[in-house]
């Protein structure tokens, strides 16, 4: 029988106790709080049972109010044909929502009530209904009238904020509001949208984002909606197009309605709970693991928590980067000093140190004894001649002096204070090595010395043992208790998700702070010697303390001037001293009077023949222009009527500006006199909605130059209002055209629009120009802001039925095209006349061939496989007749006249110099006839550089002429390696190059050539083909624009 052991049997007699006490019938003690703390736990006893809540049929009263905020602006009102259309349509969606919000209990436990009001606004804002029961909503909705003109819908949500916040009796309510837009905003008159909507939101308002149609402005919608931006504006519309048809989203009506009656409950519900213990149920089992959630909105960041339990021992991390050199750390104070170390091993002879800077100026000296009289000066200069004196008596011959006796010897005086130590003396030769001193006592402990040249990395040190466990963190705060959520079922187990990617290589710590300093160390092993130390202080060190007595010393170097002793007798006079150094020159004398005039000089050399009529007359024009022949358009009044309103958009309305101006600089001059018979007279008309038109009148007597023109059309502001152009073509002939036209002058206007106009305005105005026979109106048909296509019949009613008369364009920027423009020059000067001015020496070019100023003249050849060799012998030949057409300096530094130079250039790095700057014709042939075709890549940023390192600053002389003009004339396609553009033309702007570019055929990179022209697209000459180059339509313009 196996032995019970003793501790066993105590055991079992424990358990049997505790058995036999669970059964016997105990008194129930009072009952305390629940081990883990529930809704409506208190450490307390349980209290007596409340009264139970109310009936069911006791609903909590919630009124809400919705506030529609609906944008009738131009460019509302346009988005959809005919004008209006829009706006009627955003009318139906607030008749159909007004209509689904009714009165209802929600949840069993709220009574909702409904009350609606609204404005619509553009500039201005319209209440069209105050806060009032949905039947009379309803019925006002139709008062909404389409306003037009600009957007501010910062200004809106200002008025709707004041509306909705005025003190009405009753409960509080819950207040939302739907703003119908489309982002877009022509001013901020009212601190702008997020201000606006910022206070609406501080007031309460929840606002909905609703877009009328696609056509929005995402940024401005987000603004307008309140937060969570997820919630307020969820992709919410208004209108969509369906097959090309308009259809309400019935779909948002019902979104908004859900997340409205929601956030109504949460804010009228409070719930309240029993306070009736129940009984403990029992413990469920734990859930299945949840499917992970999205990620949530980034909180507010939360108050410092305790430091939190230590962690397990992580994996040793990647070794960090290389953190940056630190700042340089201030001097420290000068240490204690030390006790006396042991006495060291006997060290080895040292080398001699480094020469010691040279030490601080001494204090002045007392004053010496006067000195001797130094040597006459120098000879002054002549003085003015002085009267003659009287002639002196003759002297008597001296006689020679005898040297005087030595003088006795002095005593010996008594011995001087030991003077201060004197300068270093020079190095001496190397002594015989003497006999191993004793060694010496430490000595103090010396200043700390400069910082040390940083030293190479070391190698990895050895890992370091673990770090003690860190002090265990409090626990962070509980959590504010959010709204009790509906029980929910229980769900299934998700599946197991994806092995999340690596994350990314961490960035660089910041830098730690210094640690502090640790227990001082044994002294070490007398390390090797060390390299030569660094020149010392100027300064001596503090004073030792005394050392043992030494042996004698050898004789030291001569000692610093003593103190002042007692002034001794005078001595006798000594020989005469060696002469003395010159002085310093004195200071200049004061100005001395003013002299008589002298005497008239001898006549000069007879100068050369002075300039003829002729030559007068050949350096007005060849150094100003004034005197080329001109264009003559005959009597022309022109009348650009352009689109001042919201729908064309700040940038376009600049571009029509431009382009008016650009028009009209291809003309020719302006008739000096607006009442003269003949000339160029040019209007200007800008249009918005009615009272806002703005012209620049024909008769203008202010109007008497290109100058004055150009700056009244630049000074125009846009309107940004509604587009009433029917009304507008009216204002243009009644103000501008009808009285102020000339008896024999045509009259051309251009129109600009959009073709779609303001309802509201007179179509039938349209066709008003076309009564008068005299006037030919042509209209130019431009999408809108929207990228949306212009109203060809509108168009078609402007230029009087006649299509020949009618541009069709897609965007704005076509408007300002060089081929656009010399269209518009084609249609409104279809027979000019050219003028040239009767000059009595006019046998010279039309052209300034740069003969009164200097220019170097730098060509840049494109040699790709994309010339051709054709072309490559055609700009060859353009070259040279340039060279022969342009007067050439006549010698290397001659101030006047064109030196030249050709570079061609191919793939990177490869260029070939045909000549550099020179003036030598036979040079510049040479040149051209062995200029080899590349035929290979192109890359014209490293061209630039090059060339900049060959022509102008190669070594440490600029090569280009004092005071000329440096232009480069690229002749490319554009077609070429972008690489290193950007530097390139910022070196041309640093060395102050003027830029041309000659390009051919209709492949071309445009953006290349305006970065190589620097932005000037009037640098930018083109032409078909290169045959084209010498005709003189295009050869006289070049040389005019480089002269």
């Amino acid at each position: 029988m196996t032995r019970i052991h003793p501790l066993t049997a105590m055991i079992l007699w424990v358990i049997l106790l505790t058995v036999f006490q669970a059964a016997a019938p105990q008194r129930a003690p009072p009952r305390g709080p629940r081990p883990v703390p529930g809704r409506g736990d208190s450490p307390e006893p349980t209290p007596a049972p409340l009264p139970p809540e109310p009936t069911p049929e006791a609903r909590i009263d919630c009124p809400i109010k919705v506030f529609f905020t609906i944008d009738t602006s131009e460019t509302i009102a346009l988005q959809e044909p005919p004008p209006g259309s829009l706006v009627e349509s955003i009318k139906e969606f607030m008749k159909i929502f007004a209509q689904k919000l009714e009165d209802e209990e929600y949840r069993g436990q709220i009574q909702i009530t409904w009350s609606f009001g609204g404005l619509h606004f553009s500039q201005k804002q319209v209440v069209f209904s105050q806060l009032t029961t949905r039947d009379t909503f309803i019925r006002r909705i139709s008062q909404i009238k389409y306003l037009g003109k600009g957007t501010y819908i910062d200004c809106a949500l200002k008025n709707m904020t004041h509306q909705m916040t005025q003190q009405y009796s009753g409960a509080k309510a819950v207040l939302f509001s739907v703003v119908i837009t489309d982002g877009h905003v022509t001013g901020s008159p009212c601190s702008g949208i997020k201000v606006a909507a910022e206070k609406a939101r501080d007031q309460g308002i929840h606002i909905f984002s609703v877009a009328a149609s696609r056509r929005v402005d995402e940024l401005g919608m987000r603004e307008i909606a309140s937060s969570p931006t997820e919630v307020y504006r969820d992709n919410y519309i208004a209108m969509e197009i369906v097959d090309g048809k308009p259809r309400m989203s019935t779909e948002t009506i019902d979104r908004i309605m859900k997340v409205m009656k929601y956030q109504a409950y949460l804010q009228c519900y409070k719930p309240t709970c029993l306070a009736v213990p129940g009984i403990p149920g029992r413990k469920g089992s734990s859930g299945p693991k949840g499917v992970k959630g999205d990620r949530g909105q980034t909180g507010p960041k939360g108050h410092k928590g305790n430091q939190g339990d230590p962690g397990i021992e992580g994996s040793i991390g990647r070794p960090g980067l290389k953190g940056e050199i630190g700042f340089k750390g201030e001097k420290g104070e000068v240490g204690l000093i030390g006790a006396k170390g042991v006495a060291g091993s006997q060290g080895r002879n040292g080398t001699n140190g480094q020469k010691g800077k040279i030490g601080r100026i001494g204090a002045p000296g007392c004053k010496g004894d006067p000195g001797d009289k130094g040597p006459d000066g120098h000879p002054g200069d002549a003085g003015d001649s002085g009267p003659s004196g009287e002639k002196g008596e003759k002297g008597d011959t001296g006689r020679s002096g005898k040297p005087g006796p030595p003088g006795p010897v002095g005593t010996q005086g008594p011995k001087g204070e030991k003077g201060n130590p004197g300068n270093p003396g020079a190095h001496g030769e190397r002594g015989v090595p003497g006999l191993s001193g004793r060694p010496g006592p430490k000595g103090n402990l010396g200043r700390r010395g400069s910082p040390g040249v940083k030293g190479a990395p070391g190698a990895a040190g050895v890992k370091g043992a673990r770090g003690d466990q860190g002090p265990s963190g409090d626990r962070g705060r509980p959590g504010e208790d959010g709204f009790k959520g509906a029980k929910g079922g229980q769900g299934l187990p998700g599946p197991r998700g994806h092995q999340g990617e690596p994350g990314g290589p961490g960035g660089n710590g910041t830098a730690g702070s210094p640690g502090d300093p640790g227990p001082r160390g044994e002294p070490g092993p007398p390390g090797p010697k060390g390299d030569d130390g660094r020149p010392g202080f100027s300064y001596s060190g503090p004073r030792g303390p005394t050392g043992d007595r030494g042996d004698q010393g050898k004789k030291g170097p001569r000692g610093a001037r003593g103190d002042c002793g007692a002034k001794g007798t005078a001595g006798d006079k000594g020989a005469p001293g060696e002469p003395g150094e010159p002085g310093n020159p004195g200071e200049p004398g004061e100005r001395g009077p003013r002299g008589e005039p002298g005497k008239d000089g001898d006549k000069g050399p007879a100068g050369g023949p002075g300039l003829t009529d002729c030559d007068v007359m050949t350096y007005i024009r060849e150094t100003c222009g004034c005197c080329d022949c001109e264009k003559h358009c005959g009597a022309l009044d022109i009348v650009f009527v352009i689109d001042s309103s919201e729908s064309v958009g700040l940038t376009n309305f600049t571009l029509e500006k431009n382009f008016v101006i650009n028009t009209i600089n291809r003309l020719g001059s302006m008739a000096p006199d607006p009442t003269s018979p003949t000339g160029t007279r040019v209007g200007v008309v800008q249009f918005s909605h009615k009272g806002t038109f703005e012209a620049i009148r024909l008769d203008d007597a202010s109007i008497n130059s290109m100058s004055s023109f150009k700056t009244a059309v630049k000074n125009l502001q846009w309107i940004a209002g509604g587009t009433f152009t029917p009304s507008a073509l009216k204002f243009t002939y009644d103000n501008l055209i009808r009285d102020s036209k000339r008896a024999r002058a045509k009259v051309s206007v251009v129109v600009v629009t959009d073709g779609r106009f303001d309802p509201r305005d007179d179509d039938s105005q349209l066709r008003y120009l076309c009564d008068d026979p005299a006037v030919v109106v042509n209209a130019i048909g431009v999408g809108d802001m929207f990228d949306k296509k212009h109203d060809s019949e509108t168009l078609v009613s402007i230029a009087c039925n006649n299509k020949d008369q009618i541009t069709e364009m897609k965007q704005y920027t076509d408007l300002v095209a060089d081929n656009f423009i010399e269209k518009m020059e084609t249609i409104l000067c279809p027979d000019p006349v050219i003028k040239c001015p009767n000059l009595p020496c006019g046998t010279e070019l039309d052209v300034a061939p740069c003969v009164q100023r200097p220019v170097d003249l730098v060509f840049l050849l494109d040699g790709s496989e994309r010339l051709g060799m054709e072309n490559f012998n055609h700009a060859r030949h353009f070259v040279q007749v340039v060279a022969n057409t342009l007067t050439l300096a006549k010698t290397k530094n001659y101030q006047n006249g064109v030196k030249l130079a050709l570079i061609e250039f191919g793939k990177e790095n490869e260029i070939q110099v045909a000549f550099l700057l020179t003036h030598e014709m036979k040079t510049i042939a040479s040149g051209l006839a062995g200029l080899r075709y590349l035929d290979a890549s192109s890359a014209v940023g490293p061209a630039i550089f090059q060339t900049i390192s060959e022509i102008l600053d190669k070594g440490s002389t600029r090569k280009t002429r004092r005071g000329s003009e440096v232009s480069f004339v690229f002749i490319t396609d554009g077609i070429t390696n972008t690489t290193n553009l950007d530097e390139a033309t910022s070196a041309m702007r640093r060395q102050q190059v003027v830029s041309t570019v000659i390009a051919t055929g209709s492949d071309v990179d445009d953006e290349v050539l305006m970065q190589l022209a620097m932005g000037d697209r009037d640098a930018i000459f083109k032409e078909q083909k290169f045959s084209d180059l010498l005709q003189p339509s295009f050869f006289n313009r070049f040389i005019r624009w480089v002269c």
